[in-house]
């Protein structure tokens, strides 16, 4: 939600640059109409909107049920110290002020989207034939052992986490491997491909979305 056609672009762009998809908002009332049908998973929030104000949203939405659970990000031109402290106990997970750094601005989407992913507190995580020991580290289908070299068993273990979302090469070479920038995308689907082979019949619950990434489902 951003009240500036420019800086709504903007912000826009370097989003899907990022990886990731997203809608833009000039004001609440178009975001409340899309949140109807929609869940995002994640809210970059104005303050200063023409028709409410941004903190108020803020707490609305932390105060519903269904809303509570998705990460707020502000991004607004006021930087006083208390304005920060209100949108934070709010309950914003992150205050970036204007000007701001769009480079800077995805990494704490990155930060934001990887510290309210759900903790998997279950030891065992069964997908279909496949039974994951999280605190062993291993994997088994049908009672057979698998065996899978480190990388493979925590792409397997992030896709299982949350089963149906389409995480992109870019979240998981970020999750592996985080700034090393002499990593690439090709690195992510040949370690897919061998955790397919693996993975022999039960190899098919791993899915790639063309263009985007992939993801587990049974």
């Amino acid at each position: 939600m951003e009240d500036e056609p420019d800086v709504l672009n903007l912000i826009s762009l370097h989003i899907s640059k990022a990886g990731f998809k997203s809608e833009g908002f000039l004001s609440a009332k178009s975001f409340f109409s899309f949140l109807n049908n929609n869940k995002p998973d994640l809210i970059i929030l104005d303050l200063m909107l023409p028709d409410m104000d941004g903190l108020e949203i803020c707490k609305l939405l932390k105060s519903k049920s269904d809303y509570k659970h998705i990460p707020i990000i502000i991004l607004t031109a006021k930087g006083d110290e208390t304005d920060k402290i209100v949108g934070l106990e709010l309950g914003a997970d992150d205050y970036v002020t204007k000007p701001f750094s769009p480079r800077e601005l995805i990494a704490r989407i990155k930060a934001v989207l990887r510290r309210n992913m759900p903790v998997e507190h279950d030891k065992k995580i069964v997908i279909g034939m496949i039974i994951i020991d999280t605190e062993k580290y291993e994997v088994s289908i049908k009672g057979k052992k698998i065996a899978l070299t480190s990388t493979e068993f925590r792409i397997l273990n992030l896709l299982s986490k949350r089963k149906g979302k389409v995480f992109t090469r870019e979240e998981i070479l970020d999750y592996l491997w985080a700034n090393d920038k002499t990593v690439t995308d090709r690195t992510i689907d040949v370690h897919i491909k061998h955790l397919r082979d693996k993975l022999r019949e039960a190899g098919k619950y791993i899915k790639n979305v063309r263009g985007i990434g992939y993801k587990i489902e049974e």
